[in-house]
């Protein structure tokens, strides 16, 4: 019989590598933003990243014959705003999400498509492979997109999404997260990554979070609550800005 992968030994994994991680960069080693591919606490990214080397493409132009196309026509004023998208509101904590999209030099990126997805404030999906079996709301899709102004900021108003479990192993739960996808100006560039939520108590938890093992940049991984942000008797508001390259780069899911 398999013995049943707990918490406890996930936990026992997480610390172990951010152990050697800690002590590799006192060695000397350079610090890195993003994750091993082959982070073992993750246990399906184990089975499925890739195991051979990329296959090089002789024609990239090629590729985006066959990709999807979009313009600024696409984008319409209420897609940006999750909680409108049907004749009911949706339940949960009303937020707005708030942020730039940058360069390396903190230059902003101008006419970017940012898209989001994410849990309901029960922690399920719209999707029908989550069983979880909480609530579903009629009223929330959770889907959205935008693109960046001249200044490269980008605004979504949704409700908080739930914490939910997923099967990496016995009580495991996703702390509540955004994800982010931005498209570059080619379906080729596409980059996804995930906003949290500050003092979320399952963070230690999480070996998707800590596959990112240098502190400062999972730290970048989390929104600022911002209370200016705030409108009074309607929605409670968050900071996140997403740097795209260089030292201070947000984390990105495929990696580098």
């Amino acid at each position: 019989m398999t013995t049943p992968l707990t918490q406890g030994r996930i936990s026992e994994e997480i610390t172990e590598r951010r152990d050697a991680y800690a002590k590799a960069v006192a060695a000397g080693t350079p610090a890195r933003s993003h994750p091993d591919r082959g982070y073992a606490p993750y246990r399906s990214s184990v089975l499925r990243h890739p195991g051979k080397p990329l296959v090089t493409l002789h024609d990239p132009e090629a590729v985006e014959l066959s990709g999807p196309v979009f313009g600024v026509t696409d984008v319409t004023a209420l897609d940006h705003d999750l909680t409108r998208q049907h004749q009911g509101e949706p339940l949960g904590e009303r937020i707005k999400v708030t942020g730039r999209v940058l360069d390396r030099d903190g230059r902003p990126v101008r006419g970017q498509l940012v898209e989001v997805w994410q849990a309901n404030a029960s922690g399920r999906y719209a999707h029908q492979r989550d069983d979880h079996p909480a609530p579903l709301d009629p009223n929330f899709t959770g889907v959205g997109r935008c693109l960046t102004d001249d200044q490269g900021a980008y605004e979504f108003v949704t409700v908080k999404p739930g914490a939910y479990p997923w099967r990496n192993h016995v009580n495991a739960w996703r702390p509540a997260h955004i994800h982010f996808s931005l498209f570059g100006h080619a379906f080729t560039q596409r980059l996804i990554t995930q906003m949290y939520f500050p003092g979320d108590p399952l963070f230690a938890y999480d070996p998707i979070l800590q596959s990112v093992t240098d502190d400062s940049a999972r730290r970048r991984l989390v929104a600022t609550y911002d209370h200016d942000l705030s409108t009074p008797e309607w929605s409670l508001g968050y900071r996140w800005d997403i740097v795209l390259d260089g030292p201070a780069a947000t984390w990105i899911e495929e990696g580098r």
